[in-house]
């Protein structure tokens, strides 16, 4: 698979608000790159490239004003589209359905933050309303405090790479096919 018209790269929440402390440790300190190796060739393709932007509601969330700065590398251009959402899934409240819609956008390519949140919520929906979805695997990133293990006092502790790999083993093969950008790029 490599860059093409019909098919979109939807990148999600790349906002400098994910280093905060409070997020905890995470897996996969890659994405980020990852994901920019995606963005080069879809932006070297002409392909159509969608940003899409948390903003929180809550006043002490690291995803509100100064947390809502695009992580350095992944920052729309001009001619590139945002959308901002104040919930998971990024076709909740914003125009995104049918900004694809209307351009025969069938085919998206999801990389994000978190993997078990608004990636997966956002993989799920596309899938539900009928695109063909590939998840770059390694591209997305989940953080310890995605796991609240505090409704079972004997649940075993869960790591970031755990909690990543269970949403992507969720996700592939009933809601997205989940490749490497390598593989996505045709590298590999």
């Amino acid at each position: 698979m490599k860059p093409d018209q019909n098919t979109a790269l939807l990148l999600i929440d790349f906002q400098k608000g994910f280093s905060a402390p409070l997020w905890g440790a995470r897996n996969n300190p890659d994405a980020e790159a990852n994901a920019m190796r995606l963005l080069a060739a879809w932006r070297a393709a002409g392909a159509p490239v969608v940003h899409v932007r948390h903003l929180s509601r809550e006043p002490d969330s690291p995803l509100g004003r100064t947390g809502a700065a695009w992580i350095d590398g992944l920052a729309p251009q001009a001619d590139e589209v945002v959308f901002e959402k104040h919930v998971n899934s990024a076709f909740i409240g914003t125009g995104l359905h049918d900004w694809l819609c209307s351009r025969d956008l069938g085919a998206l390519v999801i990389a994000g933050l978190t993997t078990p949140h608004c990636v997966s919520t956002s993989c799920r929906m596309a899938a539900n309303l009928g695109f063909q979805v590939t998840l770059a695997h390694d591209a997305c990133a989940a953080f310890a405090s995605n796991a609240d293990t505090s409704w079972c006092p004997d649940a075993p502790p869960v790591t970031p790479q755990q909690i990543h790999d269970m949403a992507i083993s969720q996700l592939h093969g009933e809601f997205v096919t989940a490749r490497s950008a390598a593989a996505i790029l045709c590298h590999e």
